[in-house]
């Protein structure tokens, strides 16, 4: 009987997973593995909102392959090596994993080839597992990469899906030592944020269903609707895996209209950033698009705006969603991202490294690449544009209750007004335990023009 280990990595799912069909398909028993990767765990990436969501998720997929036949053996190590001992545990002749995209996952792969072959088994990568269009399906005319994303969009609409894979009814597994559920037990962590959503398929699933039947339709008019909250909130299982993009890209388009459209593309630009970082894994650190910055340095101003305590009540409505919920409205992390950027002209990097010490859904390509579209260091053809404050919140809030709901010092404050506590009386003021702006916004824009020579 031939045997191939399913290396589980970012595609902790039954549905839809051609990694898992591809196993099947090549082999007559299964080793489903996920390996707790040594270098991941040291690293600042491994932090515990993450740590809690991958638990939950990695305790789903143990429980949907246990009900199938098999059980998900988790090892804890350096991968290559873990890898390897378990291929020749189960005397597998195939290694099948989910292609990825970061420098790492990049480096990981070749690593684990290498070591393989080395031992007589085949390394056999899905690229199209966690992607609509896997990075490099579409490229120009002699690059590696499309730069832009509305030409990439309209190439990427127009590519056509593969059918969407049902999970498997049973499955022929080999049975190796794993203290599973003690390993997965142990990922916990920390403090996390205390509205963290619970992760896994079957929790994924569920708000996938929920969003395609009751919230999709109101998408278009409704996504920059910051009290309105009219987002999908599934990038988290789409980060790690618990669903697959293109069913949902299916459930969406099957369901038509102007906000599953809206929808789609937004899950295009997922595909867009995991090509560029594909193509440029430095973008992690280096700046895509260099400006000559030369960035302020503000320690007090930093922690200000980590703190949500900048006097701007619709960044500190932002950044305090962080801090309770390990997430963040789309809208607001532009805003949030802008004020740290281009109003205290701080260095982008700073503004990504705290959001992947919070972000369940902290995906590398799409945190860097957003981070950098937001400083214009990125793929943004406007560089230089420069919100103002004031008018995102009354645009985006216009009655307030974003910022009510996260800034409970505000609360008393009627209507708009909230936007804008500076104005209040004196009196008024005086009763807030809310702090003062930390920079005039009118020295901060010329600032910025300065810097950027406009």
């Amino acid at each position: 009987m031939t045997t191939a280990v399913v290396l589980f990595t970012r595609d902790l799912r039954v549905h839809d997973n051609p990694t898992l069909r591809a196993a099947m398909d090549r082999a007559d028993r299964v080793v489903p593995l996920f390996v707790l990767d040594r270098r991941i765990l040291d690293s600042d990436y491994f932090r515990p909102n993450r740590a809690a969501f991958l638990a939950d998720s990695l305790a789903d997929l143990h429980d949907a392959l246990s009900e199938r036949g098999a059980k998900l053996l988790v090892r804890r190590g350096r991968l290559t090596d873990e890898v390897v001992r378990v291929a020749r545990e189960s005397s597998a002749d195939a290694v099948v994993m989910s292609g990825d995209v970061s420098g790492y996952a990049q480096r990981r792969e070749a690593a684990l080839r290498e070591a393989l072959e080395a031992q007589g088994v085949e390394l056999q990568v899905c690229r199209e597992t966690n992607f609509v269009v896997p990075a490099g399906a579409i490229t120009p005319d002699g690059g590696d990469h499309m730069r832009v994303f509305t030409p990439y969009f309209r190439r990427w609409e127009d590519r056509p899906v593969r059918d969407v894979l049902g999970a498997p009814r049973t499955l022929e597994a080999v049975s190796l030592k794993s203290a599973a559920d003690d390993a997965i037990a142990g990922l916990r962590l920390g403090t996390t944020s205390p509205k963290l959503a619970r992760g896994g398929e079957q929790e994924g699933r569920r708000r996938m269903r929920e969003w395609v039947r009751e919230g999709i339709d109101a998408y278009e008019d409704g996504h920059d609707d910051l009290a309105g909250d009219q987002t999908s909130r599934l990038s988290p299982y789409l980060h790690f895996g618990c669903l697959s993009p293109v069913e949902l890209v299916q459930l969406a388009r099957e369901r038509g209209g102007p906000g599953a459209e809206a929808f789609v593309r937004q899950v295009a630009w997922r595909d867009f950033h995991a090509q560029v970082l594909a193509a440029r894994p430095d973008a992690v650190r280096a700046d895509y698009r260099p400006r000559g910055d030369r960035w302020q340095r503000d320690d007090d101003g930093l922690e200000a705006w980590r703190a949500g305590r900048t006097g701007f009540p619709i960044v500190d409505a932002g950044m305090r969603q962080l801090a309770e919920e390990g997430w963040m409205h789309n809208r607001a992390r532009l805003i949030v991202a802008h004020f740290l950027t281009k109003t205290l002209y701080l260095d982008w990097r700073l503004g990504a490294a705290h959001f992947i010490d919070l972000l369940v859904d902290g995906d590398v390509a799409n945190n860097t690449m957003n981070w950098q579209w937001v400083a214009g260091t990125g793929t943004d053809t406007r560089p230089n544009r420069m919100y103002n404050m004031t008018l995102q919140a009354q645009r985006h809030d216009p009655s307030g209750d974003y910022v009510r709901r996260y800034v409970p010092e505000l609360r008393g404050v009627a209507g708009g007004a909230v936007h804008e506590p500076w104005k209040l009386p004196e009196d008024e003021r005086a009763t807030l335990d809310y702090p003062e702006r930390i920079v005039d916004p009118d020295f901060a824009r010329e600032r910025f023009r300065r810097a950027r020579g406009k």
